[in-house]
């Protein structure tokens, strides 16, 4: 699901609010979650999960074209940790496997 997909389902889900005004709240709920990250902070979403910054230290990698060495510098990604009850619908939501 894109962003505007995802706005566009807010909309049709809540047809008292005006479309911009729900595009408003999206992008401010996902500037506050951004925000939240770079100062460090972790943001929990109850029922959802958790985002949080993982520290990747240097290391050295390989040019997959060349096969080259190269050094990779220190960096901080973000993180995205599943909550309980989101891992119980996704799983719950799939069928079983036939073996």
């Amino acid at each position: 699901m894109t962003k505007s997909e995802l706005i566009a389902e807010l909309s049709a889900a809540n047809p008292h609010l005006l479309a911009r005004d729900v595009e408003t709240i999206v992008a401010t709920i996902f500037d506050e979650i951004s925000a939240a990250l770079t100062r460090g902070e972790r943001v929990e979403l109850r029922g959802f999960g958790a985002f949080t910054i993982k520290k990747r230290d240097a290391r050295t990698g390989r040019n997959p074209r060349t096969g080259a060495q190269v050094d990779v510098d220190e960096k901080v990604v973000p993180f995205f940790k599943a909550g309980k009850e989101l891992r119980e619908r996704v799983n719950g939501g799939m069928p079983a496997s036939e073996d």
